[in-house]
């Protein structure tokens, strides 16, 4: 005697994407331009020139968007941009807004 499970297949089932989640920088009058970039180098892996576009858009706009994530990964990013600006004694911010 065998003790054979039968799945039955749900043909409407839809995979659902999981949400995504896009992670700024916030504007300061404190943080450097140099520590920004560096943020963006270590934090998010953005080379010289995308880290010097970002750094300007959010010097120029308040906010410069780093990148989309999954939620795991954004709100990771956020907390290390936390540490390393309170490490270094700069206010710098990192927030993450779901698409």
């Amino acid at each position: 005697m065998s003790n054979e499970i039968e799945i039955e297949l749900n043909e409407d089932l839809e995979v659902e994407e999981p949400k995504k989640y896009s992670v700024f920088l916030l504007n300061d009058d404190y943080s450097t331009m140099d520590f920004v970039i560096d943020v963006l180098t270590k934090v998010f892996r953005k080379n010289t020139s995308e880290a010097e576009a970002i750094m300007l858009n959010v010097h120029n706009n308040g906010k410069g968007l780093c990148g989309i994530y999954s939620f795991e990964i954004a709100s990771t990013k956020v907390a290390q941009v936390k540490t390393l600006a309170r490490e270094q004694g700069f206010p710098l911010k990192a927030v993450m807004e779901e698409e």
